[in-house]
């Protein structure tokens, strides 16, 4: 064998060496795993997005107990159209951007908002629900009417009921503002000042 070939021979098995001791090398050491800081940021992150999205879920709820509620009474009255109607829009409006991922913001007048178009949300639960405590996030009891409670006979009765339902929808909102991002935050509250002014426009307004 000529010198050459002997020196070509010893890089080949030089190289063939150290390849096998790099895959060795990796093999043994394995992944990387995460250090405790980044479990714990982990953990934390998704324990704020569970919260964040159970608070929308409870908002989204509220408004569109509050939009049955609408529907029911002017299913029973239909002579209340031309005054409940413009304040269901918006309660529709309502429902919807907070549910919808843009969210865009509404308007707070009693009419339909900019750029709504007051088209019936889903129906939700029977009962509205409470008022969530903004540093736990957990429920707690508020006077509200279910959309599935029977609607008075009454005209003036009918639209006294649906103005607590529409505060209580609004306590709701407001309840949970501390504990929303700025944004979504932003939204409820111009969501619970509308549901305010409704409440008044239904019983006190009329009478003004």
């Amino acid at each position: 064998m000529t010198t050459t070939g002997r020196r070509a021979l010893l890089v080949a098995g030089a190289s063939a060496a150290a390849a096998a001791l790099t895959g060795c090398t990796s093999e043994e050491a394995g992944p990387r795993r995460p250090d405790a800081a980044e479990e714990a940021a982990a953990r934390e992150a998704e324990r704020v997005a569970r919260a964040e999205a159970a608070l929308r879920r409870r908002a989204v709820t509220a408004s569109r107990t509050l939009l049955a509620r609408y529907d029911a009474v002017l299913a029973a009255h239909p002579g209340l159209h031309a005054r409940v109607a413009p304040l269901r829009a918006s309660a529709a409006a309502h429902a919807s951007a907070l549910g919808e991922g843009d969210r865009p913001t509404p308007d707070t007048s009693t009419g339909t908002p900019d750029g709504g178009t007051g088209s019936a949300a889903t129906p939700a639960a029977a009962t509205a629900p409470g008022a969530a405590s903004p540093s736990t996030g957990t429920a707690s009891p508020a006077p509200s009417i279910g959309a599935d409670s029977a609607v008075p006979a009454d005209p003036a009765a009918a639209l006294r009921e649906l103005a607590a339902a529409a505060r209580a929808a609004s306590d709701a909102h407001t309840a949970e503002l501390l504990a929303a991002p700025p944004e979504y935050a932003r939204l409820l509250a111009s969501v619970a000042a509308a549901g305010a002014a409704h409440a008044y426009l239904l019983t006190e307004g009329a009478r003004a």
